[in-house]
């Protein structure tokens, strides 16, 4: 990593904050609704169809999943199936709104040490009242100088947020959970990455392959980023700013 490094984004869901077990959860759940029609295996494997098809309608997030849970319900039973099964499906998706925020280890102590070194942002992806419900819950928001909810994280995604921020790529760096969403596009604009990987991922944001990359790196966890930074000479303690 350079030396130049002045904004740090945060992806939030499984990097700041619990999220993806909540989600597979629900899914297990879900599945066990529907085992008079299909295996528990098969009916994952609809539901994940479902998403996909649906991903460029309603984006990420609960309200999206909860309406392709009422969507692979129809299509499973071929359209037999009682009430009663939508409106369990509708209660499992109102669960997830309203569960407590779970920060993950580390996470306060890390912005603590940044906040007023760099400028941080949280950069995350799903629907908007959701995560500005999960943020102010979290009592992390004072730490963020920007906080961006977008609907997708793709190269062009990122390149509107640098442009707001004023922000060149060399001198911004994305730590998150999903190498598919925090780090590849970021690497592709000429930014640095680091991956935080989580005990689960959601397989839609999955990658597999080993990536190796000048401006990337893999950490143990958030709190690494601190050691990271000062290996890298970007860490500036307050002697250094005098």
């Amino acid at each position: 990593m350079n030396t130049g490094i002045t904004t740090i984004a945060f992806d939030a869901d499984d990097t700041l904050w619990v999220n993806e077990p909540y989600f597979q959860e629900a899914e297990q759940r879900f599945c066990g609704l529907l085992e008079d029609y299909l295996s528990q295996h098969a009916v994952s494997q609809e539901l994940y169809k479902t998403e996909m098809q649906n991903l460029h309608l309603y984006g990420y997030g609960v309200k999206g999943f909860i309406l392709c849970m009422i969507e692979t319900i129809d299509r499973v039973s071929a359209g037999t199936a009682p009430l009663q099964l939508v409106n369990k499906a509708i209660a499992l998706g109102q669960a997830l709104l309203q569960y407590p925020i779970e920060l993950l280890p580390g996470v306060t102590e890390t912005l603590k040490c940044l906040k007023g070194r760099y400028r941080l942002v949280m950069a995350t992806k799903g629907d908007l009242l959701d995560q500005e419900r999960k943020l102010k819950k979290s009592g992390l928001e004072p730490f963020f100088h920007h906080i961006e909810i977008m609907s997708d994280k793709k190269k062009g995604d990122y390149e509107k947020l640098l442009k707001h921020l004023d922000c060149r790529p060399e001198n911004f760096l994305m730590l998150g959970n999903s190498i598919k969403s925090d780090v590849l596009p970021v690497l592709e604009l000429g930014g640095f990455a680091a991956h935080i990987p989580y005990q689960v991922t959601w397989t839609h944001e999955r990658h597999d392959q080993t990536l190796k990359h000048a401006r990337f790196v893999e950490l143990k966890n958030i709190s690494k980023v601190l050691e990271h930074l000062k290996s890298a000479l970007v860490f500036r303690t307050e002697t250094e700013k005098d």
